[in-house]
């Protein structure tokens, strides 16, 4: 018995379209396909195989931080997410390099949920 990998992340959400508009066109997430469930929500695709799934409906706070409750993508360049944040003026917590010597950077979606944006460990120069 073993568990196969991480399949999907879900969030909850006030306003998927406004969730929709960040997750698709900030983050540059590929929308998937999503089954026709009887409450508003919409999937996205993470890396290869796992997904992302926001659930509609959220009427409570989110409670998140880079170093409480989040959520980490590998991204494949720094510079170029760290770049593309800065000309399009999207707010990101700036570069900081973890003990293993891995980058992270942090940006928040609309309702506040924490996303880390990281490279592997051992890229960041010594």
């Amino acid at each position: 018995m073993k568990f196969l990998e991480l399949n999907h992340v879900a969030l909850h959400v006030k306003d998927v379209d406004k969730s929709c508009e960040f997750y698709g066109n900030v983050l540059q997430l590929k929308k998937i396909p999503r089954p026709a469930f009887k409450f508003p929500g919409a999937w996205y695709l993470l890396g290869e195989v796992q997904e992302l799934h926001l659930i509609g409906g959220r009427d409570v706070d989110t409670n998140s931080h880079s170093r409480g409750n989040h959520y980490a993508l590998m991204i494949d360049s720094m510079d170029e997410w760290e770049n593309y944040f800065r000309e399009n003026n999207i707010p990101y917590e700036e570069r900081r390099t973890r003990p293993d010597g891995a980058y992270q950077i942090y940006v928040t979606d609309p309702d506040g949920h924490a996303i880390e944006l990281c490279t592997p460990p051992g890229t960041a120069p010594e």
